[in-house]
């Protein structure tokens, strides 16, 4: 029976080490990616936050540089007063709003279930 737990706390182990190693090249992959549009970009993630937070006043729950539709922006999920989520795209490259879209909460719903998979 002790020959059995000890079994089994090892491939446990193992299971959590190989899952943490997954993850972390994952991770160092996006920053690699990151890295690389950041280069591209002509101004600053902080800049182009101002100029989202002009056009949709709130707080930013989430912020990433990508490259979407051919060009390379800024998407900033910024929370409103009354709770929904208006999502701001500035070009990396003017620093101009290339894009306002307001989500639903049925519509952020829908994206917090895609995310997860």
């Amino acid at each position: 029976m002790k020959r059995y737990r000890i079994l089994v706390t090892i491939a446990v182990a193992i299971f959590v080490a190989g899952a943490s190693l997954t993850i972390g090249a994952q991770e160092s992959k996006q920053s690699a990616k990151q890295a690389k549009l950041a280069k591209q970009a002509k101004i600053t993630m902080g800049q182009a936050q101002e100029t989202a937070l002009t056009r949709a006043p709130g707080k930013v729950e989430s912020s990433e540089l990508e490259r979407e539709h051919g060009k390379l922006v800024y998407s900033f999920d910024i929370r409103n007063a009354s709770g929904t989520i208006t999502e701001v795209q500035v070009s990396a490259i003017t620093g101009k709003v290339v894009r306002i879209e307001h989500e639903s909460k049925e519509q952020e719903e829908a994206e917090k279930k895609k995310e997860k998979h």
